[in-house]
């Protein structure tokens, strides 16, 4: 396995000491995986420009033991990709060449902490691959046991007044806004809730302060009173994708238990926003500004007149997750899915037997976001981007217990490497699994988790309504009408399907 260093991840603060802590993590692990670590050239040439002399040599002794990519891919004649980024000065030129690395595959993942690149990633389809510190030790640290244990991060609710207004996580809030100690000392005498994650130095990586709504919002141009969930306070800090793709996930279960189909925010709009980057990719668009000159993020779930009949039905599950379209311009699918992948794959499931890590308080990121995936080695070929997959869980409950929706389906590949870079972030799978796994050709499934179902439908039922004839071995599909006699039964809130 190739990784492509940037070298900003060797620049940070010297008193950080959870990132000092992360970066040697990450290093033990990747070393005693060898996996072979790269630098680009460019970054070398960026490097000796810099004018801090002190935090060049530094930087320079440490990534002086890595070797150079090799004759990298060189974008300049790549039309197709330069129309997808932006090149304004020599710093994007080098942005640019580091990232077409990844795009040409010369590497199997770019680690760097640079908001830019990770934004440009989006935009060219390979954000997967492209990979902060956090979302490093998440793949891997299942691989291999360090000299010291990293555990999950904790995530939890918890009242606002238990929070510490000292934490550097509020300084740019304190800043933009002169009245958020009094706003802060508000909210906690009025019994506020939020959900807040902790790194291990007890200071906060993630926040999230909510407040239910029935109001209208002032802003240009106003919006009308409805009810809403406000996120008042959403701040990821550099902890990974997964914890803020979790964020969001908690945010939209918590809307809809209070039977809210709206969520909304404001922010001040700062340059590769990475919060913005996160929010649009669930739905969150912008629709009005309020006279401080923040801009109003909405996302709703329910689906508008004009896109039911002019989106595609993956286009409708990104921009308006949870809703999907599930009519007859789709194909439905029963996969199953052993205990052990389906604990992993789905950890919020609320029947699953819970592990000791969380008994210990701990709250396991892996298998609470929304994208996933699934290996297996069915030799169906027919399933495609927008299809309803609906997961029965085999040998002990002998249920289908949960649904999604798949965004991409990938087929016959037998190199472990090649499908570390597909799953990305997404993998539960550690890589001996994989390695295991590559054997035999193995199809990859990324799709979007979309519900548990309220009513699990047991293997009697899918047999009485004729959606399978016997165990299921494999991946097989079913008709639209069994398929619709399951959605009836499961107790699904219809509001989020389109057919």
């Amino acid at each position: 396995m190739r990784i492509l260093f940037d070298t900003n991840i060797f620049i940070h603060r010297e008193d950080d000491k959870v990132i000092l802590d992360n970066l040697q993590h990450l290093l033990q692990i990747l070393s005693k995986m060898k996996a072979e670590i790269l630098i680009h050239p460019l970054s070398i040439q960026e490097l000796k420009k810099d004018s801090n002399k002190e935090r060049k040599a530094i930087v320079q002794s440490k990534v002086g033991s890595y070797n150079l990519l090799e004759s990298p891919p060189e974008p300049s004649n790549d039309l197709d990709f330069l129309s997808k980024v932006k090149q304004n000065n020599d710093h994007d030129r080098i942005d640019n060449n580091i990232l077409y690395a990844i795009y040409k595959n010369a590497v199997d993942f770019l680690l760097t902490e640079d908001k830019g690149i990770h934004k440009k990633a989006i935009d060219i389809g390979v954000n997967e691959r492209v990979l902060l510190i956090n979302d490093v030790l998440d793949i891997f640290k299942k691989e291999i046991t360090v000299s010291k244990s990293i555990s999950p991060p904790a995530v939890k609710e918890d009242f606002v007044y238990n929070l510490n207004l000292d934490d550097p996580i509020f300084d740019t809030l304190k800043k933009d806004y002169s009245e958020f100690d009094s706003w802060f000392e508000n909210i906690s005498r009025k019994g506020r809730k939020c959900i807040v994650h902790h790194r291990s130095d007890n200071s906060i990586g993630a926040l999230l302060i909510y407040k239910f709504e029935d109001e209208p919002i002032a802003g240009t141009p106003p919006l009308p009173k409805k009810k809403r969930l406000k996120l008042a306070t959403l701040i990821v800090s550099n902890v990974g994708q997964k914890i803020g793709e979790l964020f969001i996930k908690l945010s939209i279960d918590l809307a809809i238990k209070n039977r809210i189909s709206e969520l909304y925010l404001t922010h001040f709009v700062e340059l590769d926003d990475r919060l913005v980057y996160l929010i649009s990719e669930y739905g969150f668009r912008k629709v009005s500004t309020n006279k401080r000159g923040e801009d109003i993020f909405i996302k709703r779930m329910i689906v508008e007149n004009q896109y039911r009949t002019n989106s595609s039905p993956i286009d409708i599950v990104r921009e308006f997750y949870p809703s999907f379209y599930d009519g007859e311009n789709v194909q439905k699918f029963i996969v199953p899915i052993q205990p052990d992948y389906h604990s992993r794959l789905f950890t919020d499931y609320p029947k699953r037997q819970t592990r000791i890590d969380e008994h210990q308080g701990e709250f396991i990121i892996e298998g609470n976001t929304i994208k996933k995936a699934y290996l297996s080695h069915s030799k169906i070929l027919k399933i495609q981007s927008g299809d309803i997959v609906l997961f029965y869980r085999s040998d002990d409950f002998k249920q289908v217990t949960s649904i999604g929706v798949v965004e991409s389906i990938h087929t016959r590949i037998t190199d472990p490497d090649e499908i570390m870079r597909i799953v990305g972030k997404r993998t539960v799978y550690s890589r001996r699994e994989i390695e295991e796994m590559a054997e035999k050709p193995t199809t990859i499934m990324l799709f979007y988790h979309i519900f548990h179902l309220p009513n699990p439908i047991s293997y009697g039922n899918l047999k009485t309504i004729g959606a399978l004839s016997g165990p299921p071995q494999s991946i097989s599909g079913i008709e639209d009408e069994s398929y619709r006699e399951i959605i009836k039964r499961s107790g699904i809130d219809e509001r989020f399907t389109i057919h």
